[in-house]
């Protein structure tokens, strides 16, 4: 697999573009973070050599000037809103946060609960927060917010909200997820710092779209995908042109709401600082790609499998036949469709051939393995346990583990825990060879090609049972589903 990207490059620019921008406000910048901070896969399946964490490592290489708050909507709280990679609920990822910033030695300066209006879910939370020693703030719905600017940035807008105490030159506003009111929150911040005479700037961190890579670049078209659901399109920013001659590109939202926003930044300041949307991010992302031709791969790999993923939601009935046609459109786009994935074919051949279920899977070299459904395994396992073969140049005739204890599992699962499955999923498989690794070193080899497997494309042939899905992108593998079920059931676990 070809890396494209250079992420200690990436890490210098990025860390010195903050503090350029921390030093233009004279010693204060709020910044408000897109996207995910620790766990940003969609980042380095699109870009190859971008690691997931470099966000937190950029802020640990300024944690001596940096704080977080972390934003979440009481409203979010109250509908017991959850993060549908992690299917924990927003406050519950506010913990979790506050634990992994903690845990690389950043700063949790509080956490401000946004549209607040009362709700007990919230107070809940707040109290609970207080308990363990974090400081809460709220923040409370404005009318007509942001269109009236006049009401906005007014000791009845702006103004009602608590002010935040904050101690460090770069505060990070963060939240568990979109519409947490990030913006809202920086910008209250700069209202309430302006009246203190405190002298504050705003920025935004986000890394996609890629400003200065041309507008139908599989990068950006690639996060298009990503953001189907939520009708975000790419666009050149018409305001960064007239200003500069230059064409960039930014999103519908951020282009959509400048006027607004530029005329709230006037109103506090007196003048905006910014000219574009563009102006106000701080993304250094384009000039850290070393290989265009690595990276566009990549792109239009993740735009298939976010066209897999949309119709498997949509057979879940959580997703939307726009947001489908919205991504075959975007794979036109860049000419690929679904078969392009290589790993497609092979599955779908084992399928047709044994008439059950298969998987099949690309490894970082480009070979491919897969696995047939059997009495003993489903496919999901077979074709893990043949990878780690191959990976660790075992002859695909050893068998690295026992008919014998294959059935034991089974009649535990099926016998004592009620289970109707008697086929050994990946997790039930791993535990088993990690056992045996202890006394066989074929095993023991083999288990140690786990790691060899990160970055392996997977495909199976009906949607994969949870627990075989997770695994799976536990050992850093890309899944993708056809979108249909093995069975008519309506309940799938």
């Amino acid at each position: 697999m070809k890396t494209g990207f250079n992420n200690d490059l990436y890490i210098r620019l990025q860390s010195k573009r903050i503090k350029d921008r921390i030093e233009q406000f004279h010693g204060k910048l709020y910044l408000e973070f897109g996207g995910k901070l620790f766990d940003d896969f969609h980042a380095s399946r699109v870009l190859p050599g971008f690691a997931p964490d470099v966000k937190v490592r950029m802020l640990a290489e300024l944690k001596d000037e940096a704080e977080i708050v972390i934003a979440v909507s009481a409203a979010h709280i109250e509908a017991n809103k959850r993060r549908a990679d992690l299917g924990i609920t927003y406050d519950a990822d506010v913990m979790r946060l506050i634990d992994a910033f903690r845990g690389i030695g950043l700063y949790i300066g509080s956490v401000v609960l946004t549209q607040y209006s009362g709700q007990r879910s919230a107070d809940a939370f707040a109290l609970r927060l207080g308990e363990l020693g974090v400081k809460v703030y709220r923040h409370y719905p404005i009318p007509n917010y942001p269109a009236d600017v006049e009401l906005v940035v007014s000791d009845e807008g702006y103004g009602k909200n608590d002010y935040i105490e904050t101690t460090r030159q770069l505060v990070v506003v963060t939240a568990p997820g979109p519409g947490s009111g990030k913006m809202a929150t920086c910008l209250s911040q700069l209202y309430h710092e302006n009246k203190r005479g405190i002298s504050a700037g705003y920025a935004k961190y986000e890394t996609f779209p890629i400003w200065n890579l041309p507008l139908k670049h599989p990068v950006n078209i690639a996060y298009e995908a990503a953001t189907a659901d939520l009708d975000d399109v790419n666009m050149i920013d018409p305001f960064h042109l007239e200003t500069y001659g230059e064409t960039a590109v930014n999103y519908n939202r951020d282009v959509e709401i400048f006027p607004v926003l530029k005329a709230i930044l006037t109103r506090i300041y007196g003048t905006c600082p910014y000219n574009s949307p563009t102006d106000m991010g701080v993304n250094m992302a384009g000039y850290a790609i070393f290989d265009d031709e690595a990276v566009s791969a990549a792109a239009k790999e993740e735009i298939i499998r976010r066209a897999y993923k949309a119709r498997c939601q949509r057979a879940n009935g959580l997703g939307s036949e726009n947001e489908v046609r919205k991504i075959d459109v975007l794979m036109k786009t860049v000419g690929v469709e679904l078969e392009s994935r290589r790993c497609v074919g092979p599955a779908h051949a084992v399928a047709e051939r044994t008439g059950a279920p298969a998987v099949a899977i690309e490894l970082p070299d480009g070979r491919i393995v897969t696995g047939k459904t059997s009495s003993l395994l489903g496919s999901a396992s077979a074709a893990l346990i043949n990878a780690m073969k191959v990976m660790a140049n075992i002859p695909d005739e050893h068998k690295i583990i026992n008919t014998e204890i294959i059935e034991a599992v089974q009649k535990l699962k099926i016998g004592h825990m009620g289970a109707h499955n008697p086929r050994m999923h990946t997790d039930e498989l791993l535990i088993a060879l990690s056992i045996c690794s202890a006394s066989d070193p074929v095993v023991a080899k083999a288990m140690l090609a786990l790691d060899d497997l990160r970055g392996s494309e997977v495909h199976s042939t009906v949607i994969l049972a949870s627990v075989d899905d997770g695994v799976f992108r536990k050992l850093g593998m890309n899944v993708t589903c056809d979108p249909v079920y093995q069975s008519k059931k309506l309940y799938h676990a």
